[in-house]
């Protein structure tokens, strides 16, 4: 009876935030093009669910068992899209167009990709008196360092620091030596400091990041979209002008602000306290995977679920704070709310990936 042991809090909390991004859509897009955005991010949000639904009937050895494969899958969409069969969007060739009008973009995908294999190579062996040695983690951290290098070439910078991000958080729960991990992340903000100096970045991700510093410098209007943002989510107080009423939302006044500024469309219109309870929804997801990695006697498990809450934490760090002005602009969706087919696979199957990891073993004949 799989039914009886979904973990229900964890499903409906990601329900409530992928509702509450429809109505967060619906009223930053229905000016201009109707319904149509939101039916497409609710039908997204059903084929999610569906996956997660169906890891329930997935041992977690199963996944275990196909770790290799499902890497070297996610390896594979990143040359993809690298090739003439992909598809530049905004300055990034990150998208490969699919039959019937949709898309996909493989980075989002390759979350879940290395999240597992990661957890494979670092849990390979493990028992409760050996800790990963340095042939353990220099393999988990060419393991990463592929993807991230392939995201870069698109180039994606919010992506490959969320697979930084990620790779971090499992390393260091893996039980490795702090030294480890300390390297792990200097290694990483030199790479960052490379790409933006060689230059890897594109002239657009450039400007973002000197928008961070400086607003008023920026060419290409990065600067006036976060001023903008700001304004809106200062503006909404405490309750919020109200949904569809925001001046700055209904007034188009945010660029993409169904993508990477939803955030400002719930400042606005939901206020404080509806922005807060977003945040609640999130953190609690969050929560919850660490929760599933805290009791769960399987080291691979543990890990997968660490990855999970890793990768959803700083990608909602990451944009809330870039819509509040506080950190850089680097495209990152907010999880479950933002407009996107990918990325609302990517976190459905990381919903799905948690609960499977909760799930008692089968014994099998």
């Amino acid at each position: 009876m799989a039914w009886l042991r979904i973990d229900w809090g964890l499903y409906v909390a990601a329900l409530g935030l992928s509702l509450l991004g429809a109505l967060l859509i619906w009223s930053g897009t229905h000016q201009d093009v109707g319904s149509a955005l939101v039916v497409r991010h609710l039908i997204n949000t059903g084929i999610g669910i569906t996956m997660a639904v169906l890891l329930l009937r997935v041992d977690v050895r199963w996944i275990r068992a196909a770790a290799p494969w499902l890497y070297l899958a996610g390896i594979l969409g990143l040359l993809v899209v690298l090739s003439p069969l992909g598809v530049t969007v905004n300055g990034s060739r990150s998208w490969i167009h699919l039959p019937g009008g949709f898309s996909l973009q493989p980075a989002e995908l390759s979350k879940i990709a290395l999240c597992i294999g990661l957890a494979m190579i670092l849990a390979e062996s493990r028992s409760p008196s050996r800790t990963p040695g340095w042939r353990d983690v220099l393999t988990a951290w060419l393991l990463a360092g592929l993807p991230i290098g392939l995201i870069l070439l698109q180039p994606d910078l919010g992506t490959a620091l969320v697979l930084g991000a990620m790779a971090v958080g499992v390393v260091a729960a893996s039980g490795a030596a702090l030294r480890w991990t300390v390297l792990a992340v200097a290694g990483a903000v030199g790479a960052i400091v490379a790409a933006i100096r060689v230059p890897l970045l594109d002239g657009y991700q450039l400007d973002r990041l000197l928008a961070f510093a400086d607003p008023s410098r920026d060419p290409q209007g990065i600067g006036y979209q976060t001023r903008q943002a700001r304004l809106a989510i200062g503006s909404g107080g405490w309750d919020g002008a109200g949904l569809g009423q925001g001046p700055q939302t209904q007034g188009g006044f945010i660029p993409f602000q169904h993508t990477d500024f939803v955030f400002s469309i719930a400042g606005e219109e939901l206020g404080l306290v509806g922005s807060l309870g977003i945040l609640g929804l999130l953190l609690f997801v969050v929560i919850r995977a660490l929760w599933v990695a805290v009791r769960t006697e399987d080291p691979f498990a543990r890990l997968v679920a660490v990855g999970v809450a890793g990768w959803l934490l700083f990608q909602t760090v990451e944009n809330v704070g870039m819509n509040l002005g506080l950190t850089p602009v680097t495209g990152l969706p907010l999880p479950f709310l933002s407009y996107g087919g990918s990325s609302m696979f990517a976190c459905w199957l990381a919903v799905g990936l948690v609960a499977a990891c909760q799930q008692p073993r089968r014994t099998y004949p």
